[in-house]
């Protein structure tokens, strides 16, 4: 009888509980191997703005039409803007319901040093002007993804408006597209390992103890983004006649794998892939997909929106509904367009915090447990960002829109209408 290997939701999951173990019991050890895990990460991080300028240039320059462009782009915006919003009011709202700072002792926390964060506050005043790159080359290297979405649209207009002159360079970006697209598969056959590596380091590092103090905070944030995924998204989809369900199991993989890994930047190429053999246009995942990778991050909003509230609990401050307002407006703003940045949620905390008068030091009693809390939330950007390509696909009036099963979307899919919630 010939073994069946195991799948790569199987082997990553393996990875996890091994690494979860090893960490704890060798926690020398576990930190030895993070590097392992350190260079999964940025094996996935050197294909991602590659893929980002070629599949935009190749989606706008399919489309040709600057007036359509401009119409699915503010489709795209509006519907993130709403979702997100809609994250953080629920996050407000449970931590306003539940109060789980509320008795939290600040001595039995160890806390974090987080002066590399706040110093990266952001401004919103130089948000649309930090959008237009001065220099692409620059922001290529430096992996600012709004500036190259920026560039990407602009460039694959004019590509489209000099006709067949600029065939060869869309055959040159279909080319690095497909190659990028094929390295993604080699590069996905060593996640098991970086997994293991990564969560090896994080229980050897913080101890499973450290979640202890702040476990109504971590139990009441994966509740309620299940309540925001079973509920707000599953209306959402059940709307545009989706199956949320569908989505979610066929996207299993890379949930896992952007939970493990608490980075949901290492699921996009493959993200899109799939998005792509559901049916989705090309030139809608092109874009909706990375640019929801600065704007449409429901996890990243939806725990903003409850851990500003938390440290004013904590502390003992009552948030008028005026402040928990300016909180959600603030939220807003600071949330979009920063993806990519390290410690991403503390910098978006601090401008939250200083901007409304609570006490900027208070991340530094969750930042011990952050990696826990953003791995869930890196699962939810996932499902968020791969509902919302599917969502504008339907408003651009695209019907045929399919989830494949079976082994794998490469190897001959099978294919399944999609169903309402």
């Amino acid at each position: 009888m010939k073994l069946k290997f195991p799948g790569l939701a199987a082997q990553i999951l393996i990875g996890l509980c091994l690494g979860i173990l090893f960490g704890h019991f060798f926690p020398a050890w576990g930190l030895d191997v993070k590097p392992l895990g350190d260079a999964f990460i940025r094996l996935i991080k050197m294909i991602v703005v590659p893929i980002v300028l070629s599949t935009i240039i190749l989606g706008v320059a399919g489309v040709g039409d600057l007036k359509k462009v401009g119409g699915i782009g503010l489709k795209t915006v509006l519907y993130f803007e709403v979702i997100t919003t809609v994250a953080i009011a629920l996050g407000l709202g449970a931590a306003n319901l539940f109060k789980p700072g509320v008795g939290v002792v600040v001595k039995s926390i160890n806390k974090t040093d987080i002066s590399s964060y706040t110093s990266h506050a952001v401004s919103e005043g130089n948000f649309l002007l930090h959008i237009i790159p001065t220099n692409i080359v620059e922001s290529l290297a430096k992996g600012e993804l709004l500036q190259i979405i920026f560039f990407a649209v602009f460039f694959g207009v004019a590509l489209a408006g000099i006709g067949k002159t600029g065939k060869p360079v869309l055959d040159l970006m279909r080319a690095v597209a497909d190659t990028m697209f094929s390295l993604t598969n080699l590069i996905m056959k060593v996640a098991p390992i970086g997994v293991f590596a990564l969560i090896s380091a994080t229980v050897a590092s913080f101890g499973i103890g450290v979640l202890l103090p702040l476990g109504k905070l971590i139990l009441l944030l994966y509740l309620t983004m299940t309540v925001f995924i079973v509920l707000v998204l599953g209306l959402v989809s059940h709307f545009a006649k989706l199956s949320l369900w569908s989505l979610i199991v066929t996207i299993k993989e890379e949930l896992l794998l952007a939970f493990s890994t608490a980075c949901s930047e290492t699921v996009l190429p493959r993200i899109m892939e799939k998005l792509k053999a559901m049916g989705c246009p090309e030139h809608i995942v092109s874009f909706v997909v990375p640019t929801g990778y600065t704007f449409n991050l429901d996890g990243s909003s939806l725990y903003q929106g409850l851990a500003v509230p938390f440290i004013a609990q904590v502390y003992g401050i009552n948030l008028s509904l005026t402040q928990q307002l300016v909180i959600v407006l603030t939220l807003m703003l600071t949330s979009k367009g920063i993806a990519g940045v390290p410690g991403v949620s503390f910098i978006v905390l601090a401008a939250t915090l200083s901007s409304t008068g609570l006490p900027v030091e208070g991340i530094a009693l969750i930042a011990g447990v952050d990696r826990v809390m953003d791995m869930g939330r890196s699962a939810v950007n996932v499902v968020g960002n791969s509902l919302a390509a599917l969502v504008i696909a339907r408003l651009e009036g695209t019907k045929e829109i399919a989830l494949t099963v079976g082994k794998g979307y490469r190897e001959s899919p099978e294919k399944v209408p999609v169903s309402s919630f």
